[in-house]
């Protein structure tokens, strides 16, 4: 299951058990303004995540599996840090764990998600677009940002993301998202869990840079890191090639995974 977002930030997060899976998206990215315009924080939206599993995951005793892009690689890896003991394996997917101080885009980010002027402009513009025929909407974004994009994630973006409420969201949380990836990850629960927990980066990907993966390599060397050189990219869930791509290499990871602990 992929959720369109705002270009780069997209995210799919599971929670997976040896007998079911469920995607989690985050709170007010949606169709629908479900929360009348409250915005939310990345830690907001990592407590949304944390319930579903309190809660909805309370009465199924099955390990859970745990698989984040880009954001939602960080959101991963804080739920394996406080449910340590329910979680059995963790994938991070083209992982957006720190900042990247050469990538000018996120320096725009950056600065756009800053300003709340910015932030209320660009919202309206995106939602005027999304007042506009599905069609027109369509070709617009089929002829700029999803040119490689599959006619379902066009078609999701149209529907779920030329929103008011969901710009601001997805501005609010970047900002939020910018302050919390400034600080150093927590190295030491990477080492200590380092069996349970696999990266897969690309090539050129300003989210998840090699840098980073050079940096686990050094922080956490048995940590399980592959890179990949088919092509796709970080918003591989927009096409149907990546998302079969990446999910026979995740489902290969999982595989050897449970094999290994047999």
């Amino acid at each position: 299951m992929c959720i369109p977002k705002f270009g780069p930030l997209i995210l799919v997060l599971m929670a997976v058990s040896l007998c079911s899976s469920s995607a989690i998206g985050h709170v007010s990215h949606t169709k629908k303004n479900w929360e009348h315009g409250r915005l939310f924080t990345l830690q907001d939206q990592i407590d949304h995540k944390m319930d579903f599993i309190q809660h909805e995951l309370k009465n199924i005793d099955a390990p859970i599996l745990l698989v984040g892009h880009s954001i939602g690689a960080y959101i991963s890896m804080e739920m394996f840090r406080r449910s340590p003991d329910k979680v059995i394996y963790y994938v991070g997917l083209y992982p957006f764990l720190a900042l990247n101080s050469e990538s000018r885009k996120q320096t725009t980010i950056g600065r756009i998600s800053a300003s709340p002027i910015l932030c209320a402009a660009l919202s309206s513009i995106v939602a005027f677009l999304g007042l506009l025929p599905r069609w027109a909407s369509g070709f617009i974004v089929s002829n700029s940002l999803g040119k490689s994009w599959s006619s379902t994630a066009v078609e999701a973006l149209c529907s779920h993301l030329l929103k008011y409420h969901t710009i601001r969201n997805v501005l609010y949380m970047a900002m939020t998202e910018f302050t919390r990836l400034s600080e150093p990850l927590d190295w030491v629960f990477m080492r200590e869990k380092r069996s349970q927990i696999a990266f897969l980066f690309g090539v050129d990907d300003h989210w998840g840079p090699l840098q980073m993966l050079e940096e686990i390599s050094k922080q956490a060397p048995d940590v399980a890191l592959s890179i990949e050189r088919e092509g796709h990219s970080h918003a591989f869930c927009c096409t149907e090639a990546g998302s079969l791509w990446v999910a026979q290499h995740v489902a290969n990871l999982i595989k050897n995974q449970i094999s290994s602990a047999d």
